[in-house]
């Protein structure tokens, strides 16, 4: 199998990597173009700051291309957000792939949610065989509020998709790379989803 993670600069990639080595899997680093369209898998990783996260994709041309894969797309965190339509942070216009408005947690709570936390109502053969409310690993400001493509939720605050998924889309706001086994867990049936290419 050919995975592939997208290196565009924002990410800490190198624990997805160590991630998926755990389960048996080299995963390429890369932002060849060519490279990303044949893989068989691809993730999307992102940490840090919206705006500049996505200056990067457009310098690059990726903001063009992941849209167009048709493989099954692992937006992790920040990439995630970065699929929805638009976030509040840095009033970044998004993929838009994932038909959804990211905002800000507002003042009344911890910014940003920091620990464990669960995930609930979980749709979609990427948690198979995961129980309801297991805890995984978040960090973050914003959120995906409630939507039609969410296939997880969690509670902080509000409920909020902790999860989207539409086609080959799908997106973990959650860190599944530090969840421990429910974490691997998920990264191993990302790896068997069926590939459409």
């Amino acid at each position: 199998m050919k995975l592939v993670i997208i290196n565009y600069g924002a990410g800490n990639i190198k624990s997805i990597q160590f991630a998926f080595k755990r389960l048996g899997v080299d995963a390429v680093l890369s932002d060849n173009v060519d490279e990303i369209k044949a893989a068989d898998k691809v993730i999307f990783p992102g940490v840090g700051e919206a705006s500049s996260a996505m200056r990067m994709l457009q310098e690059s041309g990726l903001d063009k291309v992941i849209p167009t894969l048709t493989q099954p797309v692992l937006g992790i965190c920040l990439g995630m957000q970065l699929m929805c339509n638009s976030s509040e942070e840095g009033n970044t216009k998004g993929l838009g792939i994932f038909n959804v408005d990211v905002k800000r947690f507002s003042n009344q709570v911890k910014v940003p949610q920091m620990g464990w936390n669960v995930i609930a109502d979980l749709k979609s053969d990427l948690f198979k065989d995961i129980k309801e409310k297991e805890f995984m690993y978040f960090v973050h400001s914003y959120y995906a509020p409630t939507c039609n493509e969410m296939i997880a939720k969690t509670d902080y605050e509000v409920e909020y998709a902790s999860a989207l998924q539409k086609d080959n889309f799908y997106g973990v706001q959650f860190h599944p790379e530090k969840s421990g086994t429910v974490g691997s867990k998920i990264l191993e049936n990302f790896l068997k989803l069926k590939t459409n290419n």
